[in-house]
This record gives C-alpha cells, sequence and structure tokens, in this order.
C-alpha cells in the first residue's frame, strides 16, 4: 500500500510557525494555520496531521535566527525535514506582498516542484565549535569598537601620541596611563573606555584558549592539525575552516568548496560571448575572510620555519606534501600575477581560490585517512 505524500512549507517565526500543506498532483496549496513556535506544539500538530489519514509528511523551512532546533524536534518525530537555502528560493518577479502566510504557501508549492534547495545540517558537536569561533569573531569585532570609541574621545579632546607610539602598542598604552583631565565626567568615560578594552581582550583571551583545547581533543581535532600544515594557517584560522567546513565529504569537487566560499568569478555569458567579473561574495564570508588573509602569506618563497616545523610535526607525510605544494604553486601564481601588473585584490581573490583547493584536498585527506583508520 503506498502511502499519499504531503509537502509541508513552514514559515518559522521567534513567536510562531505559519503552515501550509501541498497535496500530491497539481492542486492549489492550503494554509493550515499558525502554531506556538514550542516543541509541544510541534508534537500535536503532527499527530493531528497523521491521525487525519496514512500520510507521509516531507517538511521544509528557511534557514534563519533560529537554527536547527526545529529540524531535530521534526526528526525526533520520525519526520522528515529539509531546511532550505534562502537566497536560492526563486521569486516572482512584481510580488511585492509578503506575510507569513503566502510565505508557507510559497514554500509549500515550490517544495512539491522540487525547486528548493537544501542546506547542510551541521551536527550538534559542529555546531557547538561553530559557536565558539564566531564568538571570538564578534569578541575581535567588539574590540576593535572599543578602541575606536576612545581613539574617537582622545580626538574630541585634541590628544594625540608622540609618533614614537604607534596605536596600541605597549608605548602607546604607556602614554595612555599618562592622560589626566581636569573635569571628573571625561576622567571616569576614559577610565571606561579603558576598562571594556581590557576586558573584551580578555574574553578573547578565554575563547582562544577554549578553541585551542578544541583543537586538541575536539570532534574536528584532527582537521583542525591538518589545515596547520598550510603556511598562513595557525589554530584560530585552522579552526574557522575546520567548523564552517564540517565534512568535507559536501563538497564533491574543489571548484565546488571554491564556489561555495564565494571566491569564484561572477559571470555572464550569451551566445559566443563571455564575461566574467567580480567575486560572486555569494557563500560563506567567514571562509572567505580567513583564506584571503591567509593567502597573503605566499607572497614569501616557500619555505618551512621553525614554527610550522612544530605544526606540521606527527601529520601523515601526505598531508605535509600537499601543504609543500600549496606554498609553490601560490607563490609562482604569485609572483606571475605580480609580473601582469595585477591589482592586490585581484591578487588575494587569486591565490585565496587556489588555497580553497588546498583545503578540500587536506580536508578530503584527513577523511580518507580516517575512513581506513576506522576499518
Amino acid at each position: 500500500m503506498s502511502l499519499a505524500t504531503k509537502y509541508i512549507g513552514l514559515d518559522v517565526s521567534k513567536q510562531k510557525i505559519a503552515i501550509a500543506i501541498a497535496e500530491e498532483g497539481k492542486q492549489d496549496p492550503r494554509y493550515w494555520g499558525s502554531i506556538p513556535h514550542t516543541k509541544e506544539a510541534v508534537r500535536k500538530w503532527v499527530g493531528q496531521v497523521r491521525s487525519t489519514s496514512d500520510v507521509t509528511l516531507e517538511v521544509c523551512y528557511e534557514a534563519g535566527p533560529t537554527g536547527y532546533v526545529l529540524y531535530r524536534w521534526l526528526l525526533e518525530m520520525n519526520v522528515s525535514c529539509t531546511v532550505i537555502a534562502p537566497s536560492l528560493i526563486p521569486k516572482r518577479a512584481g510580488d511585492r506582498i509578503k506575510t507569513d502566510k503566502r510565505d508557507a504557501l510559497r514554500l509549500a508549492q515550490l517544495f512539491r516542484a522540487g525547486e528548493l534547495t537544501a542546506i547542510y545540517i551541521p551536527t550538534t558537536q559542529d555546531e557547538a565549535l561553530r559557536d565558539l569561533v564566531r564568538a571570538r569573531e564578534d569578541a575581535k569585532e567588539d574590540l576593535n569598537r572599543h578602541k575606536q570609541r576612545l581613539g574617537k574621545f582622545l580626538l574630541r579632546n585634541q590628544l594625540s601620541a608622540p609618533s614614537a607610539a604607534s596605536p596600541w602598542t605597549h608605548k602607546f598604552e604607556e602614554w595612555l596611563d599618562t592622560l589626566q583631565f581636569a573635569e571628573e565626567g571625561q576622567r571616569f568615560a576614559f577610565q571606561e573606555y579603558r576598562e571594556s578594552i581590557r576586558e573584551t581582550k580578555e574574553r578573547i583571551r578565554r575563547y582562544e584558549k577554549e578553541i585551542e583545547s578544541q583543537a586538541e581533543m575536539g570532534e574536528q581535532a584532527p582537521h583542525i592539525q591538518a589545515f596547520q600544515a598550510l603556511r598562513g594557517v595557525a589554530v584560530l584560522t585552522a579552526a574557522t575552516l575546520a567548523s564552517e567546513i564540517c565534512t568535507i565529504s559536501r563538497f564533491p569537487s574543489a571548484s565546488a568548496f571554491m564556489s561555495y566560499c564565494g571566491l569564484v568569478p561572477s559571470e555572464r555569458s550569451s551566445g559566443e560571448s563571455r564575461w566574467q567579473g567580480r567575486l560572486t561574495k555569494a557563500g560563506n564570508a567567514h571562509l572567505r575572510r580567513v583564506l584571503v588573509e591567509s593567502a597573503w602569506s605566499y607572497r614569501y618563497s616557500p619555505a618551512v620555519k621553525r614554527k610550522m616545523r612544530e605544526r606540521v610535526t606527527g601529520l601523515p607525510s601526505e598531508i605535509q606534501s600537499i601543504a609543500w605544494n600549496a606554498q609553490h604553486r601560490l607563490h609562482r601564481k604569485y609572483r606571475n600575477l605580480l609580473r601582469k601588473g595585477k591589482h592586490k585584490g585581484t591578487l588575494a581573490a587569486a591565490l585565496a581560490r587556489e588555497l580553497a583547493g588546498f583545503v578540500w584536498s587536506i580536508a578530503k585527506e584527513v577523511e580518507r585517512l580516517q575512513q581506513k583508520k576506522a576499518v
């Protein structure tokens, strides 16, 4: 006996979930209603839909700020769920009305038609590492903001550091210690600005200590250690790569991974004409940022210096070989592009794109060695 399939679109917000159902066939989807965004309400709704008839439920909702908890709830209830990439949902030209009801109906209709693109759902361990790494990134942004605010405070009061004291060096901090203010309000504000910087630095150090611990004993430790064989990739960058990639089996080829990082050029082609422009920047911004930062290290001639020797010690020879080939290839590419007079932004993008390919190769090798070890 074959079961009928119901295709269900959920428009998920903080407080409620709007539900639309598309039956098999070509009839228009219907709006079921909305329920509170709680596990008990979701369980009750699933029971109601299943009690009406023998059906198979196929549920989808857009990825968003509510995360993947709803996805995991539905899996516990033996309901198939797909999380959809919002940027790849087809949109009608001229559609200017957006409501929860219309969004749910549209999701159900497109899901039934197979027009939606699913995203990868990280495991709870991978998501925890990702939250940790991104929390450190947020703290770094906070630190830069606090420093800018103190800098603006000094500028308003026409206070300039000596030329020998570069901003935020030890000499600069010593100069800040000498500043005096006639007004109590200014003195208090100045001390609070400095205290916020100190507190944020301490928070960053705590984050980094925990990331280093995860690099030694966490679920992603083999990948984090292997990525550090690459030049310009230390523990924090390696942790970012590992937490955002999760598993390299998501990407069938290196070019697919480059595209996910948003490091491939945009293109408009028609007939025999072909035009390529700037980077798409349509993928994971966290990966793109660390890859571009690391790519600048390949300006220098290939070498394995003391810090890198410490990082690669004990790694499999296959991974060390990939990293050494990356140094030669990327440095050669840098010199060729520099000789052609390419802009530094173009240089960085080209090197980052190829570096992404070597990251893919190392991750594939790590997973291959893990599978071989498990057998």
